[in-house]
């Protein structure tokens, strides 16, 4: 894992609101519905530099509260005849959890040790709980960027 300065981006997809009691019982899980949708929606054109983004925003709380998550691309075109969503990926300081491998593997493992890190006794960093986001530079990679002060 790794410190990293971001700037700010706009990023475009659908969303939909859960927490993360939902997300651990696969029969209410909303996210994996979330993905299916958008990737049946949106043509990603990974030739020419687009890429996929999982933004988590509008947090209730903490990790125990509601957020919102935007399956999404940095994209130009957009499908039409379905609503898309903007959000904007806020500048700042971001803890980076990098794994490759297959997918959805990948994903759970770099979440995983997200939750470790910040359940730990005293984590050097602490989490703003502005806006996170998953990166996917690859269909086998995954950073997932934690906002942090």
């Amino acid at each position: 894992m790794e410190v990293r300065k971001v700037s700010e981006r706009i990023i475009k997809g659908f969303s939909t609101r859960t927490d993360n009691e939902t997300e651990m019982n696969p029969n209410t899980g909303k996210i994996p519905a979330l993905w299916k949708m958008f990737d049946e929606t949106v043509p990603v054109n990974y030739k020419d530099g687009e890429r996929v983004f999982g933004v988590y925003f509008n947090y209730e709380s903490d990790h125990h509260g509601q957020f919102d998550v935007l399956a999404g691309f940095d994209g130009a075109s957009t499908p039409s005849g379905k609503e898309i969503e903007q959000i904007t990926i806020q500048a700042g300081k971001y803890l980076v959890f990098t794994h490759r491998g297959e997918m959805p593997q990948i994903a759970i493992d770099a979440w995983t040790e997200v939750w470790q890190y910040f359940s730990s006794n005293k984590p050097e960093h602490k989490r703003l709980y502005s806006t996170d986001f998953e990166y996917y530079p690859s269909e086998n990679q995954i950073e997932v960027h934690i906002a942090v002060k």
